[in-house]
């Protein structure tokens, strides 16, 4: 198991510092830079030669390359093209909102997924199933944003109980109006839920036709035991195994979440960077989604492996 976890942080470690290079790559070839976008189109051409010297940006890549990736190492992120702060503490500005929203997102996605997933998978092919089942299958095939603007339009526009926006709000409101988390985290959970449930109730199905299930139940083992220390750990496994693309999925649903609902977060910052040109801000925000990103695929492969051991050993 240790070995195996190594060598998973280590796998990690390499995939993410390939995915540097290609976005350094893929950065340097955004059509404009930040000079050009700080200028209006009535600037001289000398104006911006002499902002893009300044800014660094006439440097051969090779040579930008190399600097950038040694004060990466040291843990420096470089400074924003726009405004010359440092970049971490633009990572820092929009971290509270999203952190906030993530949180309470993976809180709830967790325990109503398992539950779900674990009551319809013993109640097969019931009306509970069949509802439950109906139910997670439409909401999976509808887009965040569509959801995201349905639900404004019914719950901010028409019934007015819901805010529709985070105008005017960071991420220490959240303590003083939680309600402002309750549109963007039903959109976060929609599909997530979804898709997570349908799993853990096809292991649920499988764990209980299994034949260490149906020989406890042969021994009078009482149900919730059964459920609890037999079935439970093993339906959860492909739970697990989704929940790792369910993260890449968040992390997609957060941009389209964060920009309906004008919430100020790593998103956003991630779009106003790219619209400026902000290299630098691009290329850390963008490292920053990656790295969450791996963790999750890291820990999702740990966890499956630590429930399911048995896996390891057929390998």
């Amino acid at each position: 198991m240790l070995r195996h976890a190594v060598r998973r942080v280590l796998l990690a470690v390499v995939q993410l510092a390939l995915l540097a290079v290609l976005v350094f790559l893929l950065t340097s070839l955004l059509p404009g830079d930040a000079a050009e976008v700080q200028f209006n189109e009535q600037a001289g051409l000398e104006e911006v030669a002499r902002l893009r010297e300044q800014l660094g940006l006439d440097r051969p890549l090779g040579e930008r390359f190399a600097d950038w990736a040694g004060a990466l190492l040291s843990g420096d992120l470089g400074t924003s093209l726009v405004g010359g702060r440092p970049v971490s503490e633009i990572i820092a500005g929009s971290l509270a909102a999203t952190a906030v929203l993530a949180a309470v997102t993976a809180a709830l996605l967790v325990p109503l997924a398992m539950l779900l997933g674990l009551v319809a998978g013993l109640r097969a092919g019931g009306r509970l199933d069949q509802a439950i089942s109906a139910v997670t299958l439409a909401l999976n095939s509808i887009p965040d944003f569509v959801l995201a603007l349905a639900l404004v339009a019914v719950f901010s526009l028409q019934l007015g109980w819901l805010p529709s926006t985070w105008l005017g709000a960071g991420g220490d409101d959240l303590l003083a109006r939680p309600v402002l988390l309750v549109l963007p985290v039903a959109v976060l959970l929609a599909r997530t839920v979804c898709a997570l449930s349908r799993q853990i109730r096809a292991g649920t199905i499988a764990a209980l036709e299994a034949g260490y299930t149906v020989q406890a139940r042969r021994l009078g083992v009482p149900r919730t035991r059964l459920v609890l220390r037999h079935v439970l750990p093993n339906a959860a496994v492909p739970g697990v195994q989704e929940l790792a693309r369910t993260g890449d999925q968040l992390l997609g649903g957060v941009l389209i979440v964060e920009a309906v609902f004008a919430i100020p977060g790593t998103a956003t910052a991630l779009v106003e960077a790219v619209q400026n040109r902000d290299v630098p801000a691009v290329q850390a925000l963008t490292l920053l989604l990656a790295a969450v990103a791996l963790a999750f695929n890291v820990t999702a492969d740990l966890v499956c492996r630590r429930l399911a051991p048995r896996a390891e050993v057929l390998r």
